[in-house]
């Protein structure tokens, strides 16, 4: 394993600067998660610390009551007030799947995929054998980015373009 002196050890293609500035930056994000993890804590179910595909760091955290499961994430680059950076909001329906009803939250930084891998850590926990979702005409705007983020996490994806839905569903394996 790498020690921490060699992790921040100027290269040619980064400076003394910038590994400073980057060291600080961590270590801002580190105090902030520390803070940001005690008052998630207090009202929700923490399951973990993950990385964006940037490297910042993030609080993943659920409200899970049987009947709703919101997966949400908060950025350690922020300071946390209370509300989530990025959400999944699900639902468990009648016939024993998780049900998405919206996804909320900027596109492109990574969020998406945390949350997703924790929703369906979820479904694996609780033997939910799958989780459902529609595309719905207001979504039709990034469709393609909709479908390309299914695909990739191995969802299957059924696109009516004349009446502009669809739907998706993963099967737990």
């Amino acid at each position: 394993m790498a020690s921490y002196a060699d992790i921040f050890a100027p290269t040619e293609e980064r400076s003394k600067e910038e590994l400073l500035k980057e060291k600080d930056q961590l270590e801002i994000q580190l105090f902030r998660m520390q803070q940001s993890m005690q008052e998630i804590a207090k009202k929700w179910d923490v399951l973990g610390i993950d990385q964006t595909k940037e490297d910042n760091w993030v609080v993943v955290y659920a409200l899970n009551d049987g009947n709703q499961c919101k997966v949400m994430v908060n950025d350690c680059e922020t300071t946390f007030h209370g509300v989530w950076d990025f959400s999944i909001h699900a639902t468990y329906a009648d016939n024993d799947s998780i049900h998405i009803g919206d996804i909320k939250g900027p596109a492109d930084k990574g969020y998406g995929s945390i949350c997703m891998k924790h929703l369906k850590e979820i479904a694996k926990d609780q033997n939910i054998p799958s989780i459902t979702g529609d595309i719905a005409k207001r979504d039709w705007d990034h469709v393609d980015r909709l479908i390309h983020f299914y695909e990739k996490h191995q969802f299957d994806v059924s696109i009516d373009k004349d009446t502009k839905s669809g739907e998706i569903i993963w099967v737990n394996e």
